[in-house]
């Protein structure tokens, strides 16, 4: 979301295989064959390196006749993934990368339909599909496991990158357009359109992103990083569509019309990921665009940041927060430093340790200067080292602290400072966070190609060496070295960079009353001068381009020239995942599910608590008790004892809320909380260790600690809510429809952000201290607790004694008590052994659901709105038919009235798991009229006005998301926690399968009818008139 700890990003994430994994990979090793100087398809092979700590050999080439450049990660990885990457570097604040990113996607000379990515989406069977414009690149990638589908998806986006339409109305509609208000009715009021000027406004909402973008552009203000990339709200109708077509030519491609040849301006970076050959690929990139282009040798550069002789300072404003826990205390203030470029490897690789050595974590000198004395809430929404641009920065500071406190922070930030250069680091968090290193390059995610593309993007786009970032180990042994030929080398560097730097920036934002207000009245002059400028006949032909818009807009689009999959290309069956229950301590009988996964000399430990005896006034605060639980300190521990041991000896240990929907009956729901920890095999007696002190004898006591914890936990409720605020908006619609809606809603819904806000604003915390050894005492209780653990055949029998040993030591906490609730309903962990253990769900079978509408007044721009429906359960005969017509529905109606139409970032409808079907849009710039393009979705659908072509569309698309790969630590998770096992999966594939165009409008005939339904509406957004004098709705 935001920079926050932006540490080590080396590989975010590794990744999960579906077929099992060999010591030898075959992908890497046939990959080794390739010689440098080998010429394939109009490239040659520069270099080619095995990287045994990834799995993966790396091959890098270049292609002859244009100089483009192509690195190919050949890796046992059936989720393969593309990208292309040019330099887009632009000059003003238009945001003209950003719109030429969306309108690139619009339509292309070889498939001229309009959008062909939204219509992808719905063609193939991808696991990922996006584009990003970053500060000074714009990248395009996808993934899928199906090479027919990656051929197909690659043909698409290399027409759209290089042979791009680049039409007006894409420009309008995706860009900015002045239009009447009403499209249809020339005398409403002209107004600014657009799906990226309402996307930066949404953007520019969230005060960490608003803060991040000044910091940046006022660190360097010399060149491309001064302007945002993505588009100031207030420059973006500055743009014109001639601009955008000549950055489109200057960064992309240009072309000579006389001898129709075609040159690149900036060169294309490509990158290509997994098991799938790779001469195809270049084989089909060369064919279908790179042997159209001439070379060119652009001067794309970016320059160095020319040295700042002495520091700057400067203040910038933001509105205020309604949520935020103290509104006396809003202030931002950061200091900045320049580093050095980032194409250095190494000295990158040093420095962002260096950042994660001096801000992570409870034990970091900057922790305890800053976040424990309590003067701000966290860190500011920039913090540690940022490697996306040419030069690196680094930076640190306070959010949510007093204006009078500003000096005394900057004085604490250069007094830490010197004491990091005379005292150094404990040997032990160095060796904690290169623990962290070695585990995060064991853990296998399932989008390891998409984070390999990020992770190198910013370097290659410099011309840094992409090879060198994925030889990690290289770089920790070198690491290593220097430490040990110098004991001072990291007080070295903190001199150099921090203490001796003169080009650092101290930012302070303060919030200011009128901001918003001041806002609005500049867009509202904007759009004045702009209609000042119109002669009556500029304003006929807004109005008459307005309806071709609309009228574009609401054409069926024929989409016959997109390659597509069939749904006889998706696999009739699902892989079966064995696992096996038994009971672990002879006398306690906890269950545990063990699943055997090659994971890499990984233990993954879950264990799910029960919440039934809980007394229902103590709910509210679960959540709380989940993040405070392992960070408060525990045995002979105190907290900072307690996080080193965590880095030092495991990949980390959570505990979150959980509230699960019974597959059969809507009123039925499991409610408890969930243990997660990995760690690497030789740690196994660690963990659990650490696990048994916290059951026996966690500490609650240290009211400062606790504190720090509400005020960070409070701190980042609010600023998540302009990110996530069509989240919120769903939870909330939903709260009053099913027992699990309302409980989710208290754990993770509104109700929540605003008891956090209480709890922080409370001047005495011991009423809380003593709530939670209460909580403690029914949750972390063995006789209502479930275990599971994923490992490898080599490691189960040592995991089984370890965890046979935590049971037994952790028995005291062992005592049957009664549930809160006479409703309790048995359910057979293993559906084939009755007798055996079980899950102890709540029935509400008398819940009355309630129709209300609510509305949460926010100080954004734009709204989030969202409307549920009770439906049916999973296993329903019906449930397969909405799952396909939300996806349907989205793609051929939604998406075209909310986005298209209405300028919204994004909108549609999804079925969930817990019955529940939502309608729901993202940053919107309408809040009632939204609602009533959900009602018309549901007349389009009982209309039946689609195709079976649409139909096999929903399919294919709903059929990428169930088959989207499982990583080998979450293999069996379904079955552990909601009970659904590989048969019932297969069920509920076969009857999506059998959907038909008669039970798609049945289901929204019998189910989301006006007169048949019952449904919840919320809608976060700002003040609104119209809602205010309905009585109809609740304001909150």
């Amino acid at each position: 979301k935001y920079k926050k700890h932006k540490m080590c990003i080396y590989l975010c994430s590794f990744n999960g295989q579906r077929h099992t994994w060999r010591l030898k990979s075959t992908s890497a090793e046939r990959a080794l064959q390739y010689q440098p100087g080998h010429k394939i398809h109009g490239f040659t092979v520069k270099e080619v390196v095995a990287v045994p700590d990834l799995f993966l050999t790396a091959v890098k080439l270049t292609h002859d006749k244009t100089g483009a450049q192509y690195l190919h990660a050949a890796r046992d990885d059936s989720n393969n993934l593309f990208s292309v990457q040019f330099r887009t570097t632009p000059m003003d604040s238009t945001g003209v990368p950003h719109i030429l990113e969306h309108t690139v996607l619009c339509g292309s000379e070889k498939y001229p339909c309009r959008d062909p990515f939204f219509k992808m989406l719905n063609r193939s069977l991808s696991t990922f599909m996006n584009a990003f414009t970053a500060s000074d690149y714009t990248m395009y990638p996808f993934s899928t496991q199906n090479g027919k589908d990656f051929q197909n998806l690659l043909s698409v986006y290399l027409d759209a990158v290089f042979f791009p339409c680049l039409r007006e109305q894409d420009f309008w509609q995706e860009g900015w357009r002045l239009e009447n208000e009403n499209p249809t009715d020339p005398n409403s009021p002209l107004v600014f359109k657009g799906v990226v000027f309402n996307e930066m406004k949404g953007a520019f909402s969230d005060n960490e992103r608003l803060y991040a973008q000044h910091l940046q552009n006022k660190l360097y203000p010399d060149h491309t990083y001064s302007v945002v990339s993505g588009g100031e709200p207030l420059a973006i109708p500055d743009l014109t569509w001639e601009q955008l077509k000549q950055f489109h030519r200057d960064s992309h491609t240009h072309i000579h019309t006389q001898e129709r040849k075609s040159f690149f301006f900036s060169i294309p970076r490509f990158f290509t990921y997994g098991d799938l050959p790779l001469e195809q690929h270049l084989k089909q990139i060369e064919e279908e665009a790179l042997s159209k282009f001439e070379r060119i040798n652009p001067n794309t550069e970016v320059p160095s940041q020319s040295h700042w002789s002495s520091p700057r300072e400067d203040h910038v404003t933001c509105s205020p927060d309604a949520l935020a826990p103290d509104p006396a205390r809003q202030n931002t203030l950061c200091v900045s430093y320049l580093l050095g470029d980032i194409t250095d490897t190494f000295e990158g690789f040093t420095l962002s340790l260096l950042s994660s050595l001096m801000i992570s974590g409870p034990n970091s000198p900057f922790y305890k200067a800053l976040i424990e004395p309590k003067i701000g809430t966290d860190f500011s929404s920039v913090v540690g080292y940022d490697g996306s641009t040419k030069e690196a920065s680094f930076s640190i500071g306070l959010q949510g602290m007093a204006e009078e406190d500003i000096e005394r922070v900057k004085q604490i930030i250069s007094q830490t400072i010197d004491d990091i250069i005379e005292n150094g680091f404990e040997e032990e968090r160095i060796e904690a966070l290169l623990h962290k290193i070695e585990i995060q390059m064991k853990h296998q995610s399932t989008n390891f190609g998409l984070s390999l593309a990020s992770y190198i993007a910013s370097s290659w786009n410099h011309d840094g060496d992409p090879v060198q970032l994925l030889q990690i180990s290289d770089s920790v042994a070198k690491f290593r070295q220097s430490l040990a030929e110098n004991p001072r080398f990291l007080q070295d560097k903190v001199k150099h960079y921090f203490k001796e730097n003169t080009h650092r920036l101290t930012l302070s934002m303060s919030p200011d009353e009128a901001y918003l207000e001041k806002q609005a009245k500049a867009e509202e002059e904007k759009l004045q001068k702009k209609i000042q400028a119109l002669s009556d006949s500029d304003r006929k032909e807004i109005y008459e381009k307005g309806l071709e818009l609309l009228t574009a807009q609401s054409k069926t689009q024929d989409a016959s020239c997109l390659p597509a999959l069939k749904v006889s290309d998706i696999e009739p069956t699902i892989p079966i995942t064995p696992v096996h229950i038994s009971a672990a301590g002879t006398v306690q009988c906890v269950p545990v599910q063990y699943c055997e996964q090659p994971t890499n000399g990984l233990v993954y430990f879950r264990a799910m608590c029960s919440l039934n005896t809980l007394p229902e006034d103590l709910r509210l605060y679960v959540p709380l008790f989940c993040s405070v639980i392992t960070r408060m300190g525990c045995g002979g521990l105190d907290y900072r004892q307690q996080a080193q041991q965590m880095e030092l000896r495991t990949g980390g240990m959570s505990v979150s809320t959980q509230v699960i929907p019974d597959s059969t009956q809507l009123d039925m729901y499991e409610q408890g909380i969930l243990l997660f920890s990995s760690c690497l095999e030789r740690n196994l007696p660690h963990m659990f260790q650490l696990w048994s002190d916290i059951f026996n004898s966690p500490h609650f006591d240290d009211e400062e600690r606790l504190r720090v914890l509400v005020m960070m936990s409070a701190q980042e409720l609010a600023n998540g809510i302009s990110y996530s605020g069509h989240m919120y908006a769903m939870t909330r619609a939903g709260r009053h429809l099913t027992p699990a809606g309302d409980l989710q809603e208290t754990f993770n819904g509104m109700e929540q952000v605003k008891f956090m806000k209480r709890i922080a604003e409370m001047p005495d915390l011991s009423q809380v201290i003593r709530t939670l050894p209460r909580i403690k005492k029914h949750l972390l209780n063995p006789d209502n607790m479930r275990c599971a653990v994923n490992t490898t055949p080599q490691k189960l029998s040592d995991t089984a004694a370890q965890l046979e040993s935590f049971i037994r030591d952790v028995a005291e906490n062992r005592k049957e008590r009664k549930p809160v609730r006479s409703d309790i309903t048995e359910r057979p962990l293993d559906p084939l052994n009755d007798s055996g253990p079980s899950r102890k769900l709540i029935s509400e079978l008398n819940f009355q659901p309630c129709q209300m509408k609510t509305f949460f007044q926010m100080p954004f721009p734009v709204n989030f709105v969202s409307e549920s429906i009770r439906t049916v359960p999973f296993s329903h005969e019906d449930y397969a038919s909405l799952c396909i017509l939300a996806r349907m529905m989205t793609a051929k109606f939604l998406h075209g009235e909310i986005r298209e139409k209405g300028g919204a970032y994004g909108g549609g409808a999804r079925m969930g798991g817990g019955g529940l079907f939502s309608f729901y849009s993202y940053r919107d710039p309408n809040s009632v009229q939204t609602l009533s393009a959900f009602r018309k979705g549901v007349d389009w659908a009982k209309s039946g006005q689609f195709t079976q072509q649409d139909i096999d569309e929903a399919k294919l698309s709903i059929f990428s998301a169930v088959d989207s790969p499982v990583a080998p630590a979450d293999k069996g998770m379904g079955r552990f926690l909601s009970g659904v096992t590989d048969e019932m999966k297969q069920g509920h594939r076969e009857r999506l399968f059998a959907v038909t165009h008669k039970n798609l409008v049945d289901v929204a005939e019998r189910y989301l009818s006006v007169g048949q339904r019952t449904c919840g509406v919320a809608i976060l957004g700002p003040e609104n008139e119209t809602i205010k004098k309905d009585p109809s709705w609740i304001v909150k």
